[in-house]
C-alpha cells in the first residue's frame, strides 16, 4: 500500500495533516492580476497548493453550432462547448507568470492537463503534479502519457464506474506511475451534499491501498471536514476571491475566509482521529481528582464497625474506588475517622 505521496517536498497520506487544495480553475475572471492575487490569498488562507487548468478551448472540443455540442441545463444553459472554455481558461501566456508567483509566496502549483500538448507544456514549466479531471478519467492514453513523465498523479473519479476506475489506475501504474491519489469526486456543479456517499472513500482506499481525497463541489466545507474524518489525505476546492466578480465557477466556489475555515477545521478533523486509546490521556490527567471514591461521611471510633451511614460514593476521587464499597461495610475501623476522610484500606483493620 502507498502510504503517502510526496509533492514538492511535502508527503501527503493519512500520517500527515490533509493538503488543501485551492482551485482556480475559470476563478481569474479572465484577469492575470486576479490570478496572481488569488495565489498569494490562498497562501495567507493556509492552503498548501494551487491548482490550474491548462487547455484552450480548441484542445477541448471543436467550434460547432450542432446540438452536441451546446449546453443545455445547469449552470452553463446556453453555451457551446467551445465559448464556455473560451471563457474560462487560463491562458498559456500567463503559467509562467503564475508559476513564479507560486515559488515567489510559497505555495505549490500544479495543474490538471486535458491533453498531450499540455503536458508537454507543463513539463517544461517543471509541473510537480499532474491532476486528471473527471471527464478525462476515461481517457486512457492521456493517463498513459503523463504517467511516463514520472510526476504523481491526481485522479478524480466523478462520473466514473468501479471497472472505469480500475482501468484508469492500471493504465497510470503498468506506464510507471505509483505515486496516485485517487479523489472521490461527485461532478455535479454544484453537487448535493446527500449524493455525497462519502463511505466510498474508505472503500476506494481498501481496493486500491492508494492515498484517497476528495475533490468538492459542495456549497459548504462540512463535506470535506467529514470527508477528513473518513480518511481523506487531500482535499480540492474551487477558490474564488470574491463571488461578485462572475465566474462561470463562481457559484460552487469559496471565498478567503472559507478557504481559511476550511485549512483550519480539516486539520482539526484529522487531529481528533488520533489514534485507538483507552488509557487516560493528558488532558485528563488533573481531572482524575474529580471521579466519585468512597469518602467517610460521618466521624468513626476505632473498633467500630463501618455501615452505610458512615461512607458514600461521591466526588472528588482520592478515596477507594466506589467498586469496593459494599466489601467495606461491616469491616472495623482501625483507628478514629474524621467524616470528611478519604476510605483507604489503612484504615481498616484486616479481615
Amino acid at each position: 500500500m502507498n502510504h503517502f505521496v510526496e509533492i514538492a517536498g511535502k508527503k501527503i497520506g493519512k500520517a500527515f495533516a490533509p493538503y488543501i487544495v485551492a482551485e482556480l480553475s475559470a476563478n481569474h475572471c479572465g484577469s492575470l492580476d486576479t490570478a496572481l492575487k488569488a495565489i498569494e490569498i490562498a497562501k495567507e488562507s493556509g492552503a498548501d497548493a494551487i491548482k490550474l487548468q491548462t487547455y484552450t478551448a480548441d484542445s477541448m472540443t471543436i467550434n460547432c453550432d450542432k446540438s452536441d455540442f451546446k449546453i443545455k441545463g445547469g449552470l452553463w444553459h446556453g453555451y457551446s462547448l467551445h465559448e464556455l472554455y473560451e471563457k474560462a481558461h487560463t491562458p498559456l501566456e500567463w503559467h509562467q507568470a503564475l508559476f513564479n508567483k507560486a515559488k515567489e509566496v510559497g505555495i505549490t502549483l500544479f495543474s490538471t492537463a486535458f491533453d498531450e500538448s499540455a503536458v508537454d507544456f507543463l513539463v517544461k514549466l517543471d509541473t510537480p503534479a499532474f491532476k486528471i479531471a473527471s471527464f478525462e478519467l476515461t481517457d486512457l492514453s492521456l493517463i498513459k502519457y503523463i504517467a511516463k513523465t514520472g510526476k504523481p498523479m491526481i485522479m478524480s473519479t466523478g462520473m466514473a464506474n468501479l471497472s472505469e476506475i480500475e482501468e484508469a489506475v492500471c493504465t497510470a501504474k503498468k506506464s510507471g506511475c505509483e505515486d496516485i491519489i485517487l479523489l472521490h469526486c461527485i461532478s455535479s456543479y454544484p453537487a448535493p451534499i446527500d449524493q455525497s456517499n462519502l463511505k466510498t472513500l474508505n472503500d476506494l482506499s481498501k481496493r486500491f491501498g492508494l492515498v484517497v481525497g476528495l475533490s468538492d463541489h459542495s456549497l459548504s466545507n462540512n463535506v470535506s471536514v467529514a470527508a477528513v474524518a473518513l480518511g481523506a489525505s487531500f482535499v480540492e476546492k474551487h477558490f474564488i476571491l470574491n463571488k461578485d466578480n462572475n465566474s462561470p465557477d463562481s457559484d460552487f466556489s469559496i471565498e478567503p475566509e472559507d478557504l481559511k475555515n476550511l485549512c483550519l477545521s480539516t486539520k482539526e478533523a484529522w487531529q481528533a482521529l488520533g489514534q485507538i486509546n483507552y488509557k487516560q490521556t493528558a488532558a485528563e490527567l488533573d481531572n482524575v481528582k474529580f471521579r466519585r471514591s468512597i469518602y467517610f461521611v460521618a466521624d468513626v471510633k476505632s473498633g467500630e464497625y463501618i455501615t452505610k451511614q458512615h461512607i458514600r460514593r461521591i466526588r472528588p476521587g482520592f478515596g477507594l474506588a466506589p467498586k469496593y464499597f459494599e466489601q467495606l461495610i461491616g469491616r472495623k475501623a482501625s483507628c478514629d475517622i474524621d467524616a470528611g476522610t478519604p476510605v483507604s484500606w489503612h484504615l481498616l483493620e484486616k479481615n
